[in-house]
């Protein structure tokens, strides 16, 4: 089974039993976003996660299997289009390159690892209507001669 199709299979599972995103990364005791990712096809789970999510969504085990697996990473450009990834794409055109120039000069030459990484997303209230606070948490890696 492909991953595509196992997080087809994972997504319909968890609203037919009403659970959050939050509720299944809690079971499985691991962080929110990376779950997530995970059951959308992004990581590799183990075999103790995967059989958790089986049982969890009573899938069956060709859904672990996939769960397993190394993914492709990336997306298509029709999930690109989506607005809300879109926008994600939108900021980092108009402020990757200031990001860019403020870690180096804060941290000098190198790069934000997206491997040794961690994503948060939150909700702040705020009076003209809630804000959505992403954090990337990535090491620093510097470039070495």
């Amino acid at each position: 089974m492909s991953k595509s199709e196992a997080a087809e299979l994972i997504t319909a599972a968890r609203v037919r039993r009403g659970l959050s995103w939050a509720r299944i990364a809690e079971e499985l005791g691991a962080p929110l976003v990376w779950t997530t990712s995970a059951l959308l096809g992004q990581h590799p789970m183990t075999r103790e996660q995967a059989d958790a999510v089986r049982k969890l969504l009573d899938l069956d085990e060709a859904v672990a299997e996939s769960l397993e697996q190394q993914p492709s990473r990336g997306t298509d450009p029709q999930v690109m289009a989506d607005p809300t990834i879109y926008r994600f794409s939108e900021a980092l055109a108009v402020y990757g390159p200031a990001l860019k120039e403020l870690i180096h000069e804060e941290f000098g030459d190198g790069i934000m690892s997206a491997i040794n990484f961690k994503v948060d997303v939150a909700r702040r209230p705020d009076p003209e209507g809630d804000r959505v606070v992403v954090t990337f948490d990535g090491k620093f890696l510097d470039y070495r001669w």
